[in-house]
Order: structure tokens, then C-alpha cells, then sequence
């Protein structure tokens, strides 16, 4: 899908809309303006989001900034949407399913964004994200459907769950968590 709009000779697109493997959650590329002075990106319009299907009223805007190998999840609830984008370096996304009902319960799939990857990640409520660092300085930003509470209105589920199986492109040992992170309990079923 492609939606145009010229303002000063510059062309904006939302290009592409992709399902994933796991149901909700959408890969979403951006085409930049570039010419001979750089480039320009539009990361959110509400408009062109609502015309492509995307209907999301997003009340905050967050950024956290980390060094390499430091990973922050898997965090989630069951009311919030999120975009996700990197503005800075390089990190690995994980998005898992932590929906006990659903039948892909425990799925998870990773995504390389890059400053220079133009594409977001879409996440629906009921699922879990996390992100590990893989540049001396990420910076991930993310826009959430509802306004956070602290994290004891999330769920936190431990990257090293052996029932998730998650893959990093890094060493467990080499992991900088938080105390949070490093205290989640594994899945019991």
C-alpha cells in the first residue's frame, strides 16, 4: 500500500503494511524524502495510518537510550499498542505472544531495526516486547495507546525463559539487565 502526500515537492509515503507471523503485530515501512541536502521522514501521521487501516489513538511518546548489550524486557500489558522505531544505532526487537489463551502462546520474532531500516514495528495489546542494544548508543523510541502506570501494571517475562527459546544475537553472560528483568519469574504452565 502506498499513500502520497506532496507538500513543497516532497513525496511522504507510508509503503508498506505487512502481516508478520504473529496475528496483530505489523511491520510497517516508511519510504524517506532524500535529495542532495539529506533526508526527511515522517515516523507518525494519524491520517495516512488511519487510510492504510491503522486506527490508534496514541497519547504518549517514549524514548529510552541504552548502550550496547543492554536488553530492557519482556514487558507488555493487555490494553496497549505500541509503534516502535529506531532514531539512533541498532538494536534487536523481540515481540512474544503473552497471551495465555492464544494458541501461538510463546511465539515470539525478532526484527534488526536500524537508523537507517525505515520501518516500525506495530505491537497489539497481549503481547510482550524487549530490546537488546547492538550500537554504543540506541536510541528506541515508541508511542503507546495509553498512558504508562509503572511497572506494576505490566507483565515481565525473563529472556532467558528456556519455554520461549529466544534467540539474541548476544551471549546471556554478556546481558546488562535491570533488577526487574533479572528477577522475572519463568512461564509456569
Amino acid at each position: 500500500m502506498s499513500i502520497e502526500v506532496t507538500e513543497n515537492s516532497a513525496k511522504v509515503y507510508l509503503h508498506r503494511n505487512e502481516a508478520t507471523s504473529l496475528t496483530g503485530v505489523r511491520k510497517i515501512t516508511l519510504d524517506p524524502f532524500v535529495d542532495h541536502r539529506g533526508e526527511y521522514i515522517e515516523i507518525y501521521n494519524a491520517q495516512l495510518y488511519k487510510e492504510a487501516g491503522i486506527d490508534i489513538n496514541f497519547c504518549q511518546d517514549d524514548i529510552s537510550i541504552s548502550k550496547r548489550n543492554v536488553f530492557k524486557g519482556i514487558h507488555g500489558d493487555n490494553k496497549t499498542w505500541k509503534l516502535i522505531t529506531c532514531l539512533c544505532g541498532e538494536f534487536y526487537l523481540v515481540v512474544v505472544d503473552c497471551n495465555r489463551e492464544s494458541p501461538k502462546f510463546g511465539f515470539w520474532c525478532g526484527f534488526l531495526m536500524h537508523e537507517r531500516k525505515n520501518y516500525q514495528v506495530l505491537i497489539p495489546p497481549g503481547y510482550g516486547n524487549g530490546h537488546l542494544a547492538l550500537s554504543g548508543r540506541t536510541v528506541f523510541h515508541y508511542k503507546q495507546s495509553t498512558y504508562y502506570k509503572g511497572s506494576a501494571s505490566q507483565f515481565t517475562y525473563n529472556i532467558k525463559d528456556p519455554f520461549f527459546n529466544i534467540k539474541l544475537p548476544a551471549d546471556d553472560d554478556d546481558l546488562i539487565l535491570s533488577g526487574r528483568d533479572m528477577e522475572a519469574k519463568f512461564v509456569t504452565l
